[in-house]
């Protein structure tokens, strides 16, 4: 199950980050998966003061989106960074690893996230592709928009064709790791907000003690 939102940032957040990345220091992808032949991208330099400003703003939006809060059940998010693509560039298929450090812990990657930033207009190919089973869906998402999805699937970027494709990614641990477990929250919780003022009192209280005691049960 994924989930995009059309407006994790504001415009003027996304003038803002988009002016940040024009000053930030990016170092090759490679870096940060050495045995992965596929990748092929830049990635921010972790120390720019820039680039960190940016994933400030970033981390800041994502806490406070309810339509996130509400898929992910977060606990714990890693600090955004930035992906930038060039001409030619692409990241192969592939799942993201089960754990990443977060100040000197391990987060354990649940759900990632990106955040588009460049126009979709203005760059050739560079699509995000999450496998389905045997279907494929395909994001290429207008500024300001991100897609919350399984850590667990497969997913790659196609090459870049042409122009530059600017993005934030993160991951994000969540309360409630396993995905079906957090799929069946996540459409109770639609059910509540969308018919719980229209349900029959005593109706709408069994909705909320199956919710409150499936989180006590699931919640790691």
């Amino acid at each position: 199950m994924f989930i995009q939102i059309e407006n994790l940032l504001s415009e003027a957040e996304v003038q803002a980050v988009a002016e940040l990345a024009r000053r930030t220091n990016f170092l090759s992808g490679r870096l940060s998966n050495p045995h992965n032949t596929t990748k092929n991208n830049a990635i921010q330099d972790p120390a720019d003061p820039a680039g960190q400003q940016a994933s400030q703003l970033v981390l800041t939006a994502i806490k406070r989106s309810e339509e996130a809060r509400n898929f992910v059940l977060p606990r714990r998010v890693a600090v955004p960074q930035f992906l930038r693509y060039t001409e030619g560039m692409t990241y192969g298929a592939h799942a993201d690893a089960a754990f990443m450090s977060l100040g000197g812990q391990l987060l354990r990657a649940d759900v990632s996230a990106t955040i588009f930033i460049s126009d979709p207009q203005s760059y050739g190919g560079g699509e995000l592709t999450v496998h389905l089973g045997t279907e494929a869906l395909r994001v290429k998402g207008k500024p300001g928009s991100a897609v919350f999805y399984p850590s667990t699937t497969l997913h790659e970027v196609t090459p870049v064709t042409s122009g530059e494709r600017l993005v934030m990614i993160t991951f994000i641990e969540s309360q409630i790791p396993e995905q079906l477990q957090r799929e069946l929250l996540y459409t109770l919780n639609e059910v509540r907000a969308l018919e719980g003022l229209r349900m029959d009192w005593r109706n709408r209280m069994g909705l909320e003690y199956v919710i409150s005691n499936l989180l006590r049960l699931w919640a790691r």
